[in-house]
């Protein structure tokens, strides 16, 4: 004991928080007995039956989709003063969020951005609800506070999201969210005398904001809702284009583009870097895109023309240059490539390669310094290639290791940028590098409060059901040897929507791997680790491999003896929530712990909320038969057995999620609670003043993995402060 309270000094000093840990070391064989969950008295339950394509499919809990009623209200109150009489039991609960406390508490800088002859970066003290925009003349020129969000109300639960300065940066148009809510408004401010003006825009969402000289700017809105009251959880349709002149009111907003044939379509804009093409995009959900154009220099064209016809294929217009477009895209490439496409010509055939398509998935590009910066993903981790801009490659940017690099923001003209770096054990470190030379120089490093570089990573793959080779990333303390095991162990996976799961730096994961435990994070199929054709082997139909790789992960850790079935704790959130869903349903028997976060969980039902229909395109629709059949197999509210013994599961959702709407997790809990034949507790931890995860309070990040990761640990039989 007193060798373990000796390793975590460097984590949790002073002296009255050691007399606490030894306390609780005292203690600790308390929480070894089984915690009591308070009984859960029987809820209400309708009549409620759908026919879908002729199969009926009762829905007894959808009463729990009306988030505005005082029965929900009423049920949300119950499950939470379960939750939290049953995590407060666990003794070592308050020592937990102490130390994650003291661990969080450093600072944390982001890459400057350069606008003019200012840098602009947000920088978080430590313990801050909300990181502070900043902005300084020259790179050597005196920090000042550009945005406070911390300011703009007491609970902090106010973020700021994007900001955008007009061409002669004489004003500023920012949005925040409330509470966590992917709803935002816009305001505008002075730039010089940093005061906020009259203007404010609301009901606007999905939104970024391209300014048209000094009068004003373009945005993507919605009108006002019919049902206010309803606008976390009724279908957001008919997404608009506006133009709003500076000193009017939203009232007075120009409509620039509308489609009333195709409500449920995401439009929005953006300038080229020379101010004369405002490019709009169209999407008919999270895959797929159509592109139109605007010559702003064209007194006779009035609107826009057709680019790119879609929704086949994802475009993305990184600029105009000399008359032609470039563009990134997976048209006849599925890892990516960039194009030069002619708007007097756009068919594919008069497409010109400029970056052609390599092994690896091309994941993001950027033109800056009259370089072209390609970030590829190479077995899943960061691989930054340079090209002048005829596409000739002429170096690598050489990396500290194994991580994911991200930034690389600027103009044609500037001569450096800015880049940030980060893997398991390293947090966001900000790299300066000179265009000209190649060389990267170390800008801003945080400074911990614990040791991070004594956790070792390495990259594993096995083999999932169908042969299909997966890899993950395996995270631990350096003096635990694999090999000797079981060990207790978090793995995390998302597989989906066509994103990547790279090395990052996580205070929760790192306490994990602290005190003993194994982190490991799966690149499913679903995701762009390994391009479209990695994507599509994970969507709609062919979904069941996302979780065929997440249950071939669990049985490889398990054959290896690195964990066993009692060790093993797994979690995802969104679509991973949907993962974690889906295998507890399938396999209750292999995990011991089962954490899924606002989770996408009814998949019959999900279109029918928000921004959900945007969704349509990666799982399809229970609307249509064909989609209902395989739907059905997996959705984890509608596979959930009476008579099974479910793992240990703590769901975690907020109630003003409009993202994924609670109804998920709501619905079920409730089914789960009623079903389940075995003692292992079914709470659910429903956050207030809180949404899908975006612009949480640091404050209420620490409590909700305080409670997460405690009960995990209890519950894995893992003794922290024996380690």
């Amino acid at each position: 004991m007193l060798k373990s309270l000796q390793r975590f000094v460097n984590i949790f000093i002073g002296m009255k928080k050691v007399i606490l840990c030894i306390g609780l070391l005292c203690s600790f064989s308390i929480i070894m007995a089984q915690i009591r969950v308070h009984p859960i008295p029987p809820i209400q339950k309708d009549d409620v039956k759908d026919n879908y394509h002729g199969t009926i499919i009762e829905d007894p809990y959808r009463w729990l989709e009306d988030d505005n009623s005082a029965e929900t209200a009423s049920w949300v109150n119950m499950q939470n003063e379960v939750t939290n009489g049953y995590i407060k039991e666990i003794p070592h609960r308050d020592l937990m969020e102490e130390e994650l406390t003291y661990m969080w508490d450093y600072e944390k800088i982001g890459a400057p951005t350069k606008k003019g002859q200012y840098y602009f970066f947000r920088k978080n003290d430590g313990l801050q609800n909300q990181s502070v925009l900043y902005y300084q003349e020259g790179l050597d020129g005196e920090a000042k506070i550009f945005i406070d969000p911390n300011k703009l109300d007491e609970s902090g639960t106010s973020s700021l999201g994007g900001t955008k300065l007009s061409h002669n940066k004489k004003y500023c148009s920012y949005s925040v969210s409330k509470a966590g809510s992917d709803w935002s408004d816009i305001y505008v401010m002075d730039v010089k005398t940093r005061k906020k003006l009259d203007d404010h825009l609301s009901y606007v969402k999905f939104s970024n904001m391209s300014w048209i000289g000094e009068d004003g700017f373009y945005y993507s809105g919605y009108d006002r809702p019919s049902d206010v009251s309803k606008k976390f959880s009724a279908k957001t349709e008919f997404q608009k284009i506006f133009y709003h002149k500076i000193g009017t009111p939203q009232s007075d907003d120009k409509l620039i583009y509308e489609d009333k044939e195709h409500p449920q379509r995401y439009k929005w804009t953006k300038l080229s870097e020379d101010k004369r093409w405002l490019i709009l995009n169209l999407s008919e959900g999270t895959d797929g895109a159509e592109v139109h154009y605007w010559d702003l220099a064209d007194k006779k064209q009035q609107g826009f023309k057709l680019l790119l016809k879609g929704f086949d294929h994802n475009y993305s217009v990184l600029d105009n240059i000399d008359g032609k477009f470039y563009v990134y895209t997976n048209h006849g490439a599925p890892n990516y490539r960039v194009v030069k496409i002619d708007p007097k010509n756009p068919q594919k055939e008069n497409w010109t390669d400029l970056i052609p398509e390599k092994e690896e998935k091309l994941d993001q590009v950027s033109f800056v310094g009259g370089k072209i910066l390609c970030s590829y993903l190479k077995d899943a981790s960061s691989l930054i290639l340079v090209h002048d801009m005829k596409g000739t490659f002429i170096q690598p940017i050489d990396l500290p290791g194994i991580g994911t690099a991200s930034g690389f923001g600027g103009t044609k003209a500037d001569q450096h940028t800015f880049y940030t770096f980060t893997s398991f054990n390293s947090p966001p470190t900000v790299y300066k590098y000179f265009t000209a030379t190649g060389i990267s120089q170390l800008y801003r490093a945080p400074k911990l409060k614990f040791e991070a570089g004594n956790m070792l990573v390495k990259q594993e793959w096995f083999t999932s059901k169908d042969g299909t080779k997966v890899p993950m990333f395996i995270v631990h303390r350096d003096d635990i040897d694999l090999s000797k095991g079981p060990h207790p162990v978090l793995m995390y996976g998302y597989g989906g929507f066509n994103i990547p799961l790279t090395p990052g730096f996580s205070i929760p994961n790192a306490y994990f791997v602290q005190k003993g435990g194994v982190y490991v994070m799966v690149n499913l199929r679903g995701g762009s680790e390994f391009g479209e054709v990695w994507h599509k082997a994970g969507m709609l139909e062919k979904k069941q491999n996302v979780f065929d790789d997440f249950i071939g992960a669990a049985e490889y850790l398990i054959k290896k003896k690195i964990t066993t079935k009692n060790q093993l704790a797994i979690s995802g959130r969104s679509n991973g929530g949907l993962l974690v869903g889906a295998c507890m349903t399938q396999r209750p028997d292999l995990f011991k712990v089962a954490l899924p976060a606002v989770g996408v969980l009814d998949m019959l039902r999900y279109d029918k909320f928000t921004v959900g229909w945007g969704w349509v395109v990666e799982y399809g629709s229970s609307d249509n038969q064909e989609d209902f059949d395989y739907l059905i197999k997996y959705s984890p509210l509608h596979n959930i057995t009476k008579g099974k013994d479910y793992p240990n599961t703590l769901i975690t959702t907020a109630d003003h999620d409009d993202r994924v709407v609670p109804a998920h997790s709501f619905k079920f809990a409730a089914t789960l609670q009623e079903k389940n034949s075995g003692k292992n507790p079914i709470l659910i931890r429903i956050d207030k003043e809180a949404g899908h995860g975006s612009g949480k309070p640091t404050s209420k990040v620490i409590e909700e993995y305080s409670d997460i990761l405690s009960f995990t640990m209890y519950h894995l039989g893992m003794k922290p402060y024996e380690n």
